[in-house]
C-alpha cells in the first residue's frame, strides 16, 4: 500500500496533476506513511520532470505544471512534520525574491521548488523587492544564500545596487549570492560580483550545493 501511494503521488507530479498530487498527500498522511517519505517521493518526481527539462524532451510549461502540483502537495507533508513535533533537516537556508521594478514569478517559483525539494529552507520574499528588504530577509533568516531574479533589462542592474548594499552593511561575506532571469548572463553575473548564475531553474540545486561546499 505505502508502495502504491507513493508511486501515484509521484506520478501526479509528473503528470502535472495538482488535485491528485494534494490527493495522494493527504493518503498518504492518512496512512501513517512517513512524511520523509513523501517528500523524498516529490523530489523524485520535479528531479525527473528537471532532467527531461534539460534534455530538451520537455519545455517550460511542463517545469510549471509540475511545480504547481509539487507545491500544492508539499505542504501536507510539512504540516504533518508539524504534527509530529519534527522538522524537516535542511541542507541550508536561501532568501529568494525578484528585484525592484519586476514582478515576474514563474522563474523564482520554479528555483523556489527545486531547492526545496532538494532540501533546503527557502523564503521567498516576494517581487518589486528593494536593496533594503533582500538585507532584512538576509537577516531575518540567517541566510547561507540569497537568490535574485530579473527577468527585464532595465532591473538587471537593481541585482548589483543590492550586492553593493550587502557590501555597506558589511554582510556581503556572511552569504552567497547567485543571480538569474531572463535579462542575467554569465558575465553580467560576474561583472556585478555574484558568486553564482544558472540559466535554468534545475541547475539551481547544483549550483547551490557548490557553493555551500555540499558536493
Amino acid at each position: 500500500m505505502e508502495h502504491e501511494i507513493l508511486e501515484n503521488l509521484k506520478r501526479a507530479v509528473i503528470d502535472y496533476d495538482v488535485p491528485g498530487a494534494q490527493s495522494w498527500a493527504k493518503k498518504a498522511v492518512a496512512e501513517g506513511i512517513d512524511p520523509v517519505k513523501g517528500l523524498d517521493a516529490l523530489t523524485e518526481a520535479i528531479r525527473e520532470v528537471g532532467d527531461g527539462f534539460e534534455r530538451g524532451d520537455l519545455w517550460l510549461p511542463d517545469l510549471v505544471g509540475a511545480a504547481d502540483a509539487l507545491q500544492g502537495a508539499m505542504p501536507i507533508f510539512e504540516e504533518e512534520f508539524k504534527q509530529r513535533g519534527a522538522s524537516r533537516d535542511t541542507l541550508g537556508t536561501v532568501v529568494i525574491g525578484t528585484v525592484k521594478g519586476d514582478i515576474h514569478t514563474i522563474g523564482k517559483m520554479m528555483v523556489s521548488t527545486f531547492l526545496t525539494a532538494a532540501g533546503f529552507a527557502v523564503y521567498d520574499v516576494g517581487v518589486d523587492v528593494n536593496a533594503q528588504q533582500f538585507m532584512d530577509g538576509v537577516k531575518e533568516y540567517n541566510a547561507d544564500v540569497l537568490a535574485m531574479s530579473a527577468l527585464l533589462t532595465f532591473t538587471a542592474p537593481e541585482q548589483k545596487r543590492v550586492i553593493q548594499a550587502l557590501e555597506e552593511a558589511g554582510i556581503r561575506d556572511q552569504v552567497k549570492v547567485i543571480v538569474g532571469g531572463g535579462a542575467i548572463t554569465a558575465d553580467f553575473a560576474k561583472s556585478i560580483g555574484a558568486d553564482g548564475y544558472e540559466p535554468a531553474a534545475p541547475g539551481t540545486v547544483a549550483l547551490v550545493s557548490r557553493l555551500l561546499g555540499l558536493e
